[in-house]
């Protein structure tokens, strides 16, 4: 990475409410700078600009409520940035920073591999893979990850909520493709894990933002009702099952165990679920076993959860005579099998719970509250050092402090009305990607999900990946991902 110039300036407040003309209160001046570098992407050697910015982003009655970070990177040698996508990303939890699309995936520099859980060390490289030849880049740190902070003496809970947080982050995008000029470009959203919800709600509520596409990673959707959450994570746990050698691969690849176990999900074993205590012993003897040979454990264990596998009883099980448990993430992680595991915040292939000293004694993990936030000094130093954003704050990569204020809306299902506007507007394209070894948004509850919300076939691109909950880790799968993306946007 080359910077060719850098220069960190002050800049006024951008009004991002038809309010804000009529409230002239005090407020912090939005913070900015700009550098220029050349890069080598998909092949092509390019230079481009970095912005790191703030939006002022002010509340229902116009008062400033919040400071949101973008980073933004543009491709400098267009003659017509008019027609040149732009692409807005960001991530889940809900309380979670840009970060992972941003410096694991998409960005035009991203961190080297580290051991899950670690946010200080590794280096930075230049990502020869990101899509930035193909689409310009902006990723958002909504209120209260990253750099983005609610203003002192302000209640930041109307940012935690479905609503409001969409709502801000449409704010955002809409006050970018203003502020650069950029209102005819094509446009594109895309979320991972809570983000894929956020990005359904804003489309939702997105009348006066056309949209060309959205991509959704790792799809994060609730499965309701007694069948339908045990049908869904049934392909994850046999995909597990297959990486650990625990079941009999036959020469099949992941992808065909996965699709296999689909394919028995939806007939055989959701018919057995439904038919609940009328099933026949022999017949629920035949499931069990036909389960243990797909998802590793033992048929008698099977039987004895009525064919009802929890991703607990799953993970806690399937190298119990190892005394390990594996991931939730990514089930190929594994970590000590120990007392009072909740299989979720605890989870290794997250990395925020610290490991349990030797002797010591059993406790359950700490709450999102207790947690509070949780720094990524390593991202906020490139922020600083490199791109020089003006901030002495602390870089949030999550803040469990968010999810546990956050308020969930009754958890409707977005995924409905994404696709009633896909169904209403042909041109509004999709594109999905799951991870075979994600067990905490399993793939076919994506599909699944998807199916039910009546996405048009037509306009759905789906991509599946040997990977976890971030599909794109994994150098190869990194390349497949980003070449997808940059397909997608350009098609």
């Amino acid at each position: 990475m080359t910077i060719r110039t850098r220069r960190a300036v002050l800049a006024l407040a951008l009004a991002v409410t038809p309010l804000a003309a009529a409230h002239a209160q005090p407020s912090p001046p939005p913070r900015v700078a700009v550098t220029r570098h050349e890069g080598t992407f998909n092949g092509q050697k390019l230079r481009y600009t970095a912005t790191v910015s703030d939006v002022l982003l002010r509340d229902a009655a116009g008062a400033p409520a919040a400071l949101a970070t973008t980073i933004a990177y543009v491709r400098d040698d267009v003659p017509d940035p008019a027609r040149r996508p732009v692409m807005f990303a960001f991530n889940g939890g809900p309380g979670a920073s840009s970060s992972p699309l941003h410096m694991s995936a998409l960005g035009p520099v991203i961190r080297t591999a580290v051991p899950a859980g670690d946010r200080n060390g590794g280096g930075y490289r230049d990502n020869a893979a990101s899509p930035l030849d193909a689409v310009d880049l902006v990723f958002i740190d909504p209120v209260g990850t990253g750099f983005s902070r609610p203003l002192p003496g302000t209640d930041p809970k109307g940012f935690y909520s479905v609503t409001g947080d969409a709502r801000s982050v449409k704010t955002v995008i809409v006050d970018w493709l203003r502020a650069n000029h950029r209102e005819a470009s094509p446009r594109y959203l895309a979320g991972e894990s809570y983000g894929t919800s956020r990005a359904a709600t804003i489309v939702g509520m997105a009348q006066d933002l056309p949209l060309d596409g959205v991509l959704l990673i790792a799809l994060a959707a609730e499965n309701p009702g007694r069948e339908m959450p045990f049908v869904a994570a049934l392909p994850t746990m046999a995909a597990g099952a297959w990486y650990h050698g625990r079941i009999d691969r036959k020469g099949r690849s992941v992808s065909q165990v996965f699709d296999e176990t689909v394919q028995f999900a939806r007939t055989d074993y959701v018919t057995a679920l439904i038919r609940g205590g009328s099933l026949p012993l022999a017949e629920k003897r035949r499931i069990a076993a036909r389960m243990s040979t797909l998802i590793g454990l033992p048929a008698d264990v099977i039987e004895q959860h009525d064919l009802r596998v929890s991703k607990n009883d799953w993970m806690f099980n399937i190298l119990k005579e190892r005394t390990l448990r594996t991931g939730l993430l990514d089930v190929t992680v594994t970590a000590p099998l120990e007392p009072g595991q909740d299989g979720a915040i605890d989870d290794p292939a997250l990395g925020v719970v610290p490991k349990r000293a030797p002797g010591a004694a059993a406790a359950p993990p700490p709450s999102p509250a207790e947690l509070g936030a949780i720094p990524s000094p390593a991202v906020g130093r490139y922020l600083t050092e490199q791109l020089g954003f003006p901030s002495t704050d602390t870089y949030y990569g999550v803040n469990f402090s968010v999810n546990a204020e956050w308020n969930y809306e009754g958890r409707a299902n977005p995924f409905t009305g994404l696709g009633a506007a896909m169904r209403g507007n042909p041109k509004l394209r999709l594109f999905w990607a799951a991870g075979y070894y994600d067990l905490t948004t399993p793939a076919y509850s994506g599909r699944y999900t998807l199916d039910q919300a009546g996405v048009p076939a037509g306009q759905l691109t789906a991509a599946y990946f040997a990977g976890p909950h971030g599909v794109y880790d994994h150098p190869e799968n990194l390349v497949r991902f980003t070449q997808a993306v940059r397909a997608f946007v350009t098609k």
